[in-house]
Parts: C-alpha cells; structure tokens; sequence
C-alpha cells in the first residue's frame, strides 16, 4: 500500500509556490489548453480548477506570503481572460484544421486512437439532432471535444457559427469556472483534504486500468 499524502497544508503549499510566478501561470494554462483541445491526456476541467486556486492564494497575501516583499501575484480577471482565449482560439484551430486538412487528420493513426466508430455515431447523432448548436454541446463533453470540434470543420459549419457558438459556450463556462474557484478556494481544499483517501482510491484504480489498457492493446497489436 501506498502512504498518499495529500493533506490540506500540503495543497496549500503546493498552489501557493505559483501564487506569485503570474507569467509561468499564464504559459502553462496556454500550454495545457491548447494540448487539452487537441485529445491529449490533460483534463481541462482540472487545469481550470488548479488554475483558479492558484489565484485565490494570490488574493490572500496574508495567509500566503509572498516570496519578497512587492511580489506580483497572479491577478484573476487577467488568468479569466487568458484561459478564456487560450480555450477558445485552440478550439477554432482544431475547426480550421478539420476544415481544411480534415479528410488527411481522420486517416492518421493519432486521429483513430482518439476515435473510434462509437464516436463518429455520436457526433453524426448529435449533429443530426442539434446542428450547428453541436458545435457548443462538445465544448462541455470531455472527449468528444477534440473530434467533435474537427468534424464541425470537416462537415462544412460556416465559420461564423461555430466562432458564435463555440465562443458562447467558452464565455459562459471558463470565466465563471476561474471566479468561483479563485472566491471559494479554501473550500475547495478542504473537501480535497476530506477526501483525500476517496481520491486517491480513485488516481490508483484509474491507473490500474491505464495499465491494462496499454498491455491489452500491445497484445492486439502484436497479435494483428
């Protein structure tokens, strides 16, 4: 068994070291939305939420001292109006992408890890059943966000309703997630430091069937 230390003042200490490092920040949530939008491994969701904390120990100086006296923090409109930009212009890059180099992406290897037939059935019926309002129902479904936002492009959506749709979606949902994070932070940390066992059960069975997947498709593979 492993000893997962994961209490409140190690989460605290943690968050706070980024507190006062406000470009670092900033690169990073560039970095992780834009490989978030593209199907790679980083939950959005997640780095919103990490981002957010590190802004409200920015905001509380007193409980989480800066490194040096005058230390900039990072400032929460600014991080709302750099996740919000980062989230939306790479999910306009992954439209255009399919728009113009789409029927070449959906024949790459990296394009059928990330979908399978199942979710070519789900887009189909989606954009069957909603139109063009799919464009913003995949920028709030994990997983379908990366293929769902190329097929908008590969299906013809005129640019301005996706830019109209898909940059609704993201102002209603990234700015509100930063605020309400940066505000009730503490809380957050403590119900982490409650459930601390909770998670980590989580993180361990989640690894376990990452592992299984990898050793299963390592033996299609060699099989095939």
């Amino acid at each position: 068994m492993f000893d997962i230390e994961f209490s409140h003042q190690a989460l605290m200490t943690f968050f706070s070291q980024y507190a006062y490092e406000p470009m670092y920040v900033y690169g990073f949530i560039t970095v992780f939305m834009f490989a978030s939008s593209f199907g790679l491994p980083v939950p959005e969701e997640l780095v919103l939420v990490t981002a957010g904390l590190v802004a409200y120990m920015a905001k509380y100086p007193e409980k989480f001292p800066p490194p040096y006296p005058g230390a900039e923090g990072v400032d929460t409109v600014t991080l709302a109006i750099v996740c919000t930009l980062a989230v939306f212009l790479s999910d306009l890059i992954v439209f255009f992408l399919g728009k113009f180099f789409g029927g070449k992406i959906i024949k790459t290897r990296f394009f059928q890890k990330q979908a399978t037939g199942k979710t070519f059935d789900t887009i189909n019926t989606w954009f069957q059943k909603y139109g063009g309002l799919a464009c913003g129902i995949f920028r709030f479904t994990p997983g379908l966000r990366f293929p769902g936002h190329l097929s908008c492009g590969l299906l013809g959506i005129p640019s301005w309703k996706f830019i109209l749709i898909d940059g609704s979606a993201v102002l209603i949902s990234v700015p509100t997630q930063i605020y309400f994070v940066s505000t009730y932070g503490e809380v957050i940390l403590d119900k982490l430091s409650e459930f601390k066992m909770f998670l980590g059960a989580i993180l361990g069975v989640l690894f376990v069937l990452w592992l299984v997947r990898k050793v299963y498709l390592k033996n299609v593979r060699v099989n095939n």
